[in-house]
């Protein structure tokens, strides 16, 4: 199996584990289920171009990235510095993270918050929103279509919005509707390997109506000029903010 597939596959036996221990109505309870969720897709639209930064410890491709980050802290260091949006990876065991990744940052930061994981089955929306997400990830190289349009419209119904996130021409023929935005990802998650091509090829043939991002591989100005350029309406950033600390100064430049 290639990374993707047995990220996957060990995201099933996880999810079962979780329906084993937890109904979806357990998570009703949760202090914060029925908050009122922060828009993502308004805070790109009104940054005139976004950067969504990432709180992740490791990645299959980078290595280990920043296993001592403090979540409180990083959440923080986003906000003051002008992200619109932070991207949470809550995959343990591939990313380091967890679903308490997305309490602690949603107690310390106004922010809206994504959660990025492999979704495939309803129960981990219901997580999502239980642990104070704003947003969540759907991939299209994981789903079918007909999974990727219920998980939507159930997402949208717990008032979480969608990122629908492509790689290929053929996945881009499948995005639901309904989605509220698109995120064109640089890596190709079989193979690991990255290049802003993808972006540039994409953007043609993506929605009009729906505002894109791109992600991954994304580290430089020059780079958010480009995007910017081909008609993107943010960047999702994660490794090269969390080395660098980077962020304040590629918020200034999009701002001057």
């Amino acid at each position: 199996m290639n990374v993707l597939e047995q990220i996957v596959a060990n995201k099933r036996r996880e999810v079962a584990l979780v329906k084993q221990s937890f109904s979806i109505d357990s998570f009703r309870e949760s202090e914060h289920f029925n908050r009122d969720t922060v828009s993502l897709s308004d805070a790109i639209t009104k940054a005139g171009f976004a950067i969504i930064a990432e709180i992740k410890r490791k990645s299959p491709s980078g290595g280990d990235i920043k296993l001592g980050l403090d979540v409180a802290e990083q959440a923080a260091f986003y906000e003051h510095n002008g992200a619109s949006g932070i991207s949470i990876l809550t995959d343990k065991d591939y990313f380091g993270g967890s679903l308490n990744d997305i309490a602690t940052a949603r107690r310390m930061v106004h922010l809206p918050l994504l959660r990025k994981e492999f979704i495939i089955d309803e129960i981990q929306l219901y997580e999502a929103k239980a642990a104070g997400a704003d947003a969540v990830l759907l991939i299209g190289a994981i789903l079918q279509p007909q999974e990727a349009t219920y998980l939507t419209n159930v997402a949208r119904n717990l008032g979480l919005e969608v990122l629908y996130e492509v790689h290929t021409a053929e996945e881009v023929g499948f995005i639901p509707a309904e989605v509220d935005l698109v995120a064109v990802n640089n890596r190709d998650l079989k193979a690991q390997q990255t290049t802003l091509q993808h972006s540039f090829d994409l953007i043609k043939i993506l929605p009009k109506h729906i505002p894109a991002i791109s992600a991954s591989g994304i580290s430089t100005t020059k780079d958010i000029d480009a995007l910017k350029a081909a008609g993107f309406k943010g960047a999702l950033i994660g490794e090269s903010i969390l080395r660098e600390g980077h962020l304040a100064e590629l918020v200034k430049h999009i701002r001057s």
